[in-house]
């Protein structure tokens, strides 16, 4: 059977596509920001092995996945099924695709961040969102993404950090200097995530905040 030059192209690019996928989720979604939250919420309880790395990146997926839902749909809606259909061509399906990611990235991204990569891209003052070309875009949504997950894991440290304090005071007052705070400290900061519902309350906050 023999493949014509053009069809070889496209499978070519296929295959080059589908190892970008990994990039495009980190960079083009609200993964990154879940991800670290998790990692943040491991690092506050003292527990650097559970929950473990696999669980928290296929959580942070399927979280991205729930928040991501209603642009996936739209994508699927506006440029998959069409293209499917040959109703539209591949070109206009990209086109159609990338403007519910752009939509979501814009969301996301703080003014100053675009401004930031604006800049330095050396582009004229843009005066509606759809002068800001998407390579501009990216970085702009990633860099925000990065700063809000580090402004709510530390919210998240605040209250393990008051545990560590009191537990270390107590233990120089009672002269047991030698025993790890830490050692002491690990069973209350997990039996206050328990109690509080930490789970829920922080996948909660976590969706909530990309709807802000």
């Amino acid at each position: 059977m023999r493949i014509e030059g053009s069809n070889a192209v496209e499978l070519l690019l296929l295959v080059g596509g589908l190892s970008l996928v990994p990039a495009a989720v980190f960079t083009l979604t609200g993964f990154t920001r879940i991800l670290i939250v998790l990692s943040f919420i491991r690092t506050g309880l003292g527990t650097p092995t559970a929950p473990p790395n696999q669980v928290l990146v296929g959580i942070a997926l399927f979280l991205t996945i729930f928040v991501m839902a209603p642009t996936f749909n739209q994508i699927k809606r506006d440029a998959v099924d069409p293209l499917r259909a040959e109703k539209i061509s591949q070109t206009t399906a990209l086109k159609r695709a990338e403007k519910p990611l752009r939509e979501f990235m814009f969301d996301q991204t703080r003014t100053k961040d675009l401004a930031l990569f604006a800049r330095l891209a050396k582009l004229e003052r843009p005066q509606t969102r759809a002068d800001i070309p998407t390579y501009v875009l990216i970085p702009a949504f990633t860099i925000s993404e990065l700063k809000t997950a580090f402004q709510i894991g530390f919210l998240i440290f605040l209250p393990f950090l008051v545990i560590d304090i009191v537990v270390g005071a107590t233990l120089m007052s009672m002269g047991m200097v030698m025993l790890p705070p830490v050692f002491i400290s690990l069973p209350f900061k997990i039996l206050l995530f328990v109690l509080v519902d930490g789970w829920n309350l922080v996948t909660q906050s976590l969706v909530q905040s990309f709807n802000a």
